[in-house]
């Protein structure tokens, strides 16, 4: 049976010592790691490029799950694949031509994802659900660690898990944005794959039962 993954932000992250938090994410037995990526255009904040997540993969071999919140992403995709993604999610609202993105990413061999800010809906990536491994679900509108979960986001992962059913599709849902211990079964329950969890992972006291707790929710059908 397939479980839930956890996906902590290194957004939340002490930036000063990754490397301890690397090493907590890995022995909290998470199976990802997030990594977003702001460029202080497409989103109000500004985090880190690619030789810091090259930097990173020295460190882990954790799957690094890329989130390129910046503009025009196909121009710096090349160096995210070189640094050590293992997945890269890229924005609707940032890029004109998606399928042919999508198309290169997997070409690479890594896994590609869409995603979604809140008040963007479900029906604009409809055309890529068929080329993509993974849509990203933000439920907070992107750029700062800390928010509060946007309620009306669950609909949207409804939907798309009802697409999936329907249409035979196998890629992922992940959800990012004020996901906690508190609202992760409801979230999987809607049909979420992987929650990306920042602020709630790296304050808690006992990471490794928070991520065995995520790991035991079964996914919905």
């Amino acid at each position: 049976m397939k479980t839930s993954i956890l996906a902590p932000s290194i957004l939340a992250a002490d930036f000063t010592d990754i490397s301890s938090a690397l090493l907590e994410i890995e022995n909290s037995s998470a199976a990802w790691v997030h990594l977003d990526v702001m460029d202080g255009h497409f989103v109000p904040n500004l985090t880190f490029g690619p030789k810091m997540i090259a930097d990173m993969r020295k460190l882990s071999k954790l799957f690094f799950d890329v989130h390129l919140m910046i503009s025009n992403p196909e121009a710096m995709l090349d160096a995210y694949i070189e640094a050590g993604a293992d997945a890269v999610t890229f924005h609707i609202e940032s890029c004109v031509h998606a399928n042919r993105l999508a198309d290169k990413i997997r070409k690479t061999g890594k896994k590609a994802g869409i995603s979604i800010v809140p008040s963007t809906p479900v029906s604009t990536v409809a055309e890529m659900l068929d080329i993509v491994d993974l849509i990203l679900v933000m439920s907070v509108n992107p750029g700062f660690g800390g928010q509060s979960f946007i309620p009306s986001s669950m609909k949207k992962v409804s939907a798309l898990a009802e697409i999936r059913k329907k249409e035979g599709l196998d890629f992922m849902i992940a959800v990012d944005g004020g996901v906690n211990e508190n609202n992760a079964r409801e979230i999987i329950s809607a049909g979420a794959d992987v929650l990306v969890m920042g602020s709630a992972f790296f304050g808690s006291k006992n990471k490794k039962a928070l991520a065995a707790k995520i790991a035991a929710l079964p996914l919905s059908d």
